[in-house]
């Protein structure tokens, strides 16, 4: 059984999603510290052939794990889809698309980040054919290790025997001999972002899976997320 750990950013970007595929597990860190300006509330989308912020007005204290974070104000929602109508209404997949977004756009916990995100994402991996059970780390009961023992507990929490898929940046701080003591076997997931089609010269990596969702449509866009390998 593979376990993947990862905060509930916000309509993430294709690695996401590759990461999701390859996990039988996906814990969502929703008591992780909310870190300001980090994907949690905002991701990039294509404004011309270059990278734009969609972010959602978040309002919370120093400290506050990601599911105490609440919305600035609630009509965010309603926001955000006329941004992505107006940016992406000539894509190629876009009327395939939005009707079934803006349904579940209008269906958001919208005041609850955490929840809306959780929302989201599982909506989107299940449109996408994923098959990960999404579970949330603060009903896994291993709040009280830290880093790499707090990872451990977490996917050992998950069942006996569960490997910890960690993506590609965890080998510069996690220690796999701590891993190795705790009998959990790591593997790491190397995303390699495909190019597709943007309507322009210059590719923009790294954006909102609804970036290739509206160019590409539903079929295409969960083949890229293929496009991953895993390493010992």
């Amino acid at each position: 059984m593979i376990v993947a750990i990862h905060q509930p950013n916000y309509i993430p970007w294709l690695g996401y999603f590759a990461k999701m595929a390859r996990a039988d597990i996906f814990v969502l860190l929703d008591d992780a510290q909310y870190s300001k300006n980090s994907y949690t509330n905002r991701v990039q989308i294509d404004v011309g052939g270059a990278g734009r912020w969609l972010t959602v007005p978040v309002t919370y204290r120093f400290g506050d794990p990601i599911n105490r974070v609440r919305a600035a104000n609630a009509t965010w929602p309603r926001v955000h889809c006329e941004t992505l109508k107006a940016l992406y209404a000539d894509a190629p997949a876009f009327r395939d698309i939005w009707p079934w977004l803006a349904e579940r756009y209008s269906a958001l916990p919208a005041t609850d980040l955490a929840a809306s995100n959780e929302s989201l994402i599982a909506v989107l991996a299940e449109r996408l054919g994923l098959r990960a059970v999404l579970r949330r780390a603060s009903t896994l009961g291993a709040d009280v290790a830290k880093g790499d023992d707090r990872l451990i507990a977490l996917v050992r929490a998950c069942g006996e025997g569960a490997v910890y898929l960690s993506g590609r940046g965890g080998d510069k701080y996690q220690d796999p001999a701590k891993f190795a003591a705790a009998g959990v076997a790591l593997i790491y997931s190397d995303f390699v972002h495909p190019i597709y089609d943007q309507g322009h010269s210059n590719f923009v990596p790294g954006l909102s899976i609804f970036d290739a969702l509206f160019r590409l449509g539903w079929e295409r866009t969960a083949g890229l997320l293929a496009c991953r390998a895993v390493r010992a």
